[in-house]
């Protein structure tokens, strides 16, 4: 670079540097988007043209925008597209100067990406590329040949299929939609890429420009593919989701388009966020964007849609085929006979909806039906609402045999659900800052009314066929999905949302007709859907009296099947990382121990219960050639509670593994695969204080999480410790992993070494920015003769490591531990004990080390 070039790169860096450090002080002084969009490209615009100017280029070259530049449009961090179009091929000497030119670019601190090409070159681009053809769609003319860029885009246009088109960009947006998993409601949306995002608004404007049907709203407007209404929402959305990345880069320096927990609550502040109730400022700005980004899905679909149908007109369609005086079938869609349909038949909004659930052989609705019903969800007022006509039909939409959850996305989709239920439109949105919720209130309560719905059909049996087995013969299980539908709808409000829920779903069975057997079911799942998850996974369920307390508070079978299959697919509507088969295997065992003791009516006295599971261990040890006899020394070593705290299997492994050995001075370790999925692991060596703190150090560092313990000390002082193991760490396989456990574990604990601390791991982002509180009680357990600890806290590595460092060093005991790990957040319970606990002032220092421990 010669002395020129440092000179003006120098000039033109710093001048860019100030202009744009104006333009973005007085954005924030007063916020306009369009405005700043269009002068930060403007002066983008002036910068290169001097560029151009100063490299003297030949006057039949030509420099043209591309891509989001070429609308005109620059954000803070955004790359600068350009096109170096050339009348034919570069020599040597051209080259060398356009390279000379790029560099500059970056010398002065523009981010260009660039092309340079002559007007057959990017032809053929195009051709195979669909994202080469979008950017040169919106070409614009910078400096030099002004007649070749004219030529250019002639024959661009002459070239591009409208039609393929439309159909490549409909695909493209699929293909990226799933990549979002096709919701824009993810925890840490991207404002530019996700559904809902501005590419979805972008997209529009492409395919409507490629059609010649104009090149923004108001052109669109104008053409009648936009409603007045529609191209207001549209405005309002466009400038929401630009406002909200043009502060993402401002804020983050950079181009970041992605929501993350790491700015949301800046982001809120910067952008005067204020909350109206208890939620976070950055909870009220994410439930605006997530209402933005829906909206521009909907919108996005019905302009899609009808700028489809006014660029490739069906063919071969057979003549409409009425279904009633309000509507009829079109091809594959539902249509109205006449524009007004909802204006004179409001009801007509429902059971559109209706239709749509017995003809499953439909696409969807029409072009000119979504239209409608997008202007008529407006008519969806407090009388509609009290319409009996309409409660009934709202009703029948949960009775329906087949298409229950399209109904009900759709209805969300396009408003009509939140219009009819303000309570539910008062959701939509919503987030959970819960650690284990990966869903929006509105699309947690879809996705568990979608995993009840796939219990009744036949090609998702196989998941999971128990449940599927209850379901098809649970009588009238749409109860079932009016309870999903409310069992969260009062998340938000303030007090137990249950309890709230309770009242709305009562009011809603009133006024809906429900019989009164039916809406009792109903009401009582809403206040009781937590109950099964928390007895399951915090409570032994191998304990008769847990499982009698349960059966009593549940009733009878039908609450049972109803509130057992509730919990199954509402753990799994909440993320991907909360639900495993130990959970699935517990909820099963509650479910059917609860059963045979409602079926039975009398509650099994634990003697009963020891003698039952005894009889059926010995019988399992038949079938490996045991005798009868084999148990007698072993099992006088344990007391009531080991039997009543394992099952029969468990009892006979456990035979199996020590009947030979009890008096054994070496530690001996067993794993196996549990068929709850993880690893099931037996510890027996000789008791000492700190033998659970080496082994959950060992665990740690192996990659496993005690989901389960049963802490066992025999008779004669042997400790015999059963753990319930799931893999974090991607092991190899769990069957890889059982002989390097019982060698290793079994090593470390006879050399009786200190244990290892477990590798601290780093905290996710969403456990940094959103907390949980840690929280301790320590109470006596129902029998009075321990007491039961339990505490909430951030999940991270080790945890259960160091709180039993702490228990260990204020010298208790662990008898039984229960891990319940929900996404990011545990709460666990340990059956403990020893001498100070019985002390308040022992009893008070364990309390704050804890607290110190789980705040770490």
């Amino acid at each position: 670079m010669n002395a020129d070039d440092l000179a003006l790169t120098g000039t033109l860096r710093e001048a860019l540097r100030t202009k744009r450090k104006a333009l973005a002080d007085e954005y924030v002084a007063t916020p306009n988007a369009a405005l700043y969009l269009a002068e930060h490209a403007c002066l983008v615009d002036g910068v290169l043209a001097r560029l151009w100017a100063y490299m003297d280029f030949p006057p039949e070259l030509t420099l043209a925008a591309v891509g989001g530049f070429g609308r005109g449009e620059l954000y803070p961090g955004s790359d600068v597209d350009l096109l170096i179009l050339l009348p034919a091929e570069a020599d040597a000497a051209l080259q060398e100067k356009l390279a000379r030119l790029v560099s500059l670019f970056w010398d002065i601190g523009l981010e260009v990406g660039h092309s340079v090409r002559t007007i057959a070159e990017c032809l053929k681009a195009t051709a195979g590329d669909i994202t080469i053809q979008t950017a040169l769609l919106e070409s614009r003319h910078l400096i030099g040949n002004a007649a070749l860029h004219q030529d250019f885009q002639a024959r661009f246009a002459d070239q591009l299929d409208p039609q393929a088109f439309l159909i490549a960009k409909r695909l493209e947006q699929e293909e990226r939609h799933q990549r979002y998993q096709d919701t824009p409601y993810s925890l840490e949306p991207d404002c530019k890429e996700s559904p809902g995002g501005l590419r979805d608004l972008q997209n529009i404007l492409w395919v409507a420009k490629a059609g010649g049907y104009g090149a923004n709203w108001r052109e669109l407007k104008a053409r009648r593919l936009l409603s007045r209404d529609g191209h207001v929402q549209l405005r309002q959305c466009e400038n929401t989701l630009q406002n909200l990345r043009i502060r993402l880069h401002l804020l983050t320096g950079r181009r970041e388009d992605k929501l993350l927990f790491d700015h949301q609550e800046a982001l809120a502040s910067v952008m005067g966020v204020v909350s109206p109730d208890a939620r976070r400022p950055s909870e009220v700005l994410m439930q605006s964007y997530y209402r933005t980004a829906k909206r521009v899905t909907q919108l996005n679909a019905i302009l899609l849609q009808n700028i489809a149908a006014e660029l490739i007109p069906a063919v071969d369609v057979p003549p409409p085929r009425p279904l009633n005086a309000r509507f009829r079938i079109l091809g594959e869609f539902l249509d109205l006979t006449h524009a007004k349909v909802f204006e004179e038949h409001p009801s007509a909004l429902l059971e559109s909806f209706l239709l749509l659930q017995a003809h499953p052989e439909l696409r969807g609705m029409s072009a000119r039906t979504l239209r409608a019903l997008w202007r008529g969800r407006v008519l969806i007022t407090p009388d509609f609402r009290r319409n009996p006509e309409n409660r009934r039909l709202f009703l029948r939409l949960f009775q329906g045999g087949q298409g229950v959850v399209h109904a009900f996305r759709r209805m969300n989709q396009y408003d009509i659900l939140g219009n009819y239920l303000p309570a539910f439109g008062k959701i939509v949105g919503q987030m959970q800052h819960d650690l284990f919720h990966a869903y929006t209130v509105d699309q947690h309560i879809l996705q568990v009314l979608r995993n009840l719905r796939r219990f009744a059909v036949e090609e998702f049996a196989h998941e999971y066929p128990y449940c599927s087995r209850l379901h098809n013969a649970f009588a009238r299980p749409w109860t079932l999905y009016v309870a999903a539908l409310f069992h969260d709808i009062a998340k938000g409000r303030g007090g137990d949302h249950s309890l709230l829920g309770m009242e709305d779903a009562r009011a809603f069975c009133a006024g809906h007709y429900v019989d009164a057997e039916d809406a009792e079911l109903i009401v009582w799942l809403v206040g009781a859907h937590l109950y099964m998850s928390q007895v399951a996974q915090k409570e032994d369920i191998a304990d008769p009296e847990v499982v009698a307390a349960f059966a009593g508070k549940v009733g009878n079978a039908r609450r049972l099947t109803a509130l057992y299959l509730l919990t199954v697919a509402d753990i799994r509507g909440t993320s991907p990382k909360v639900w495993n088969n130990w959970k699935a295997k517990l909820l099963e065992d509650l479910y059917r121990l609860t059963l045979r003791y409602l079926e039975t009516g009398t509650p099994q006295e634990p003697q009963g219960v020891i003698q039952e599971r005894q009889a059926e261990a010995m019988s399992l040890l038949r079938y490996f050639a045991l005798s009868d006899t084999v148990h007698e020394r072993l099992w006088k070593q344990f007391d009531t509670v080991y039997f009543l705290r394992h099952t029969a299997e468990e009892i006979a492994w456990h035979t199996r593994a020590l009947h030979y050995r009890i008096d054994i001075d070496k530690p001996v370790v067993k794993a196996r695969v549990h068929p709850g999925g993880g690893l099931q692991v037996m510890a027996y060596a000789g008791d000492r204080p700190d033998l659970f703190l080496r082994m959950a150090a060992f665990f740690a560092r192996a990659g496993y999480s005690i989901a389960e313990a049963k802490l066992h000390t025999t008779r004669h002082g042997y400790a015999l410790d059963s753990f319930i193991l799931l893999d974090v760490a991607g092991n190899a396989s769990d069957r890889d992993m059982i002989a390097f456990i019982e060698t290793e574990l079994a090593a470390r604990l006879a050399e009786g070494v200190p244990a290892e601390a477990p590798a601290q791991g780093r905290l996710s982002r969403q456990v940094r920015h959103f907390p949980v509180t840690p929280e301790i009680h320590i109470h006596p357990d129902e029998r009075g003769d321990q007491q039961a600890l339990s505490l909430i806290a951030v999940d991270r590595p080790g945890l259960l490591y160091h709180i039993a460092v702490v228990l260990a060093r204020h010298n208790i005991a662990i008898n039984a531990a229960r891990i319940s790990t929900l996404g990011e957040r545990v709460e666990d319970t340990f059956l403990i004990s020893g001498p100070a606990l019985n002390k308040r002032a022992p009893r008070l220092k364990l309390e704050q080390d804890l607290l110190a421990a789980l705040s770490l």
